[in-house]
């Protein structure tokens, strides 16, 4: 077993799925492989299933019996990361909007940087997006900028979905409580961290755009992320403590 765990959750990513998981095992640094599926209709457990036995000990995959959300999809990650004791836990998206090649820059923050918690960044360098429309790009932006200002963060892209954990922080963190599911779960992550203390750091990277595959961004997500930020930061009013059986 690696030291490193990769956890992307998949609904629908057949077009994707084989070509990220070849690409992270071609890196140089090795990463393990989770494949959280909430049933995909097309096919993706199955490609993921027959790729298993040509990867053995390196990749897995949890299937659930429906689409029940992002959020719930890395708790669900981090808990099987969390009894197998990976030392860092990465967040990626399955279809290549993510780079597989910064993985290792995020891993290299947390593991010689004395971070935390890194987070591939669209923002800390300018608007490093390419191929999505203004207003989405606007949109994005501006609701980091909203987050900022609601809770006080200095994180440039609070809704970044492309992130590496420290066992600790994710041990730290009461993972049952953690309760949005879309955009917002992304924020609640890194708001916890940052009230509890953790060392965080924002690596740039260039996003891009899926070319293949449909986009699971709708109106109820960011919704959700726009009335969830005032319902959590008036919540911390009362201090986030971590479990009582934390040192």
């Amino acid at each position: 077993m690696n030291d490193s765990l990769v956890i992307i959750p998949t609904y629908k990513e057949k077009e994707n799925i084989e070509k990220m998981i070849r690409k992270i095992f071609s890196l140089e640094k090795e990463f393990d492989i989770l494949i959280v599926d909430d049933n995909s209709p097309d096919g993706t457990a199955d490609i993921v299933k027959k790729l298993l036995k040509e990867y053995p000990d390196r990749l897995f995959i949890e299937e659930r019996k429906g689409k029940l959300g992002l959020g719930t999809a890395y708790i669900h990650g981090f808990k099987w990361a969390l009894k197998r004791d990976y030392q860092y836990i990465f967040e990626m998206d399955a279809d290549f909007s993510h780079n597989p090649d910064d993985l290792s820059k995020l891993y290299d923050a947390c593991a010689n940087q004395g971070v935390d918690l890194s987070i591939g960044s669209r923002y800390i360098k300018g608007i490093n997006v390419v191929n999505w429309p203004m207003g989405r790009i606007l949109m994005s932006y501006f609701a980091s900028v909203y987050v900022r200002v609601i809770t006080g963060m200095k994180i440039q892209d609070t809704t970044a979905g492309f992130v590496c954990y420290k066992q600790k922080v994710l041990k730290t963190i009461h993972l049952d409580k953690i309760r949005f599911v879309g955009y917002a779960f992304q924020i609640e992550m890194k708001y916890t961290a940052w009230k509890l203390g953790f060392n965080i750091l924002e690596v740039p990277i260039i996003f891009t755009d899926r070319t293949e595959g449909e986009s699971k961004m709708s109106s109820g997500i960011f919704k959700e992320a726009v009335w969830g930020v005032i319902s959590m930061r008036l919540k911390s009013i009362r201090k986030i403590h971590p479990p009582k059986d934390q040192n």
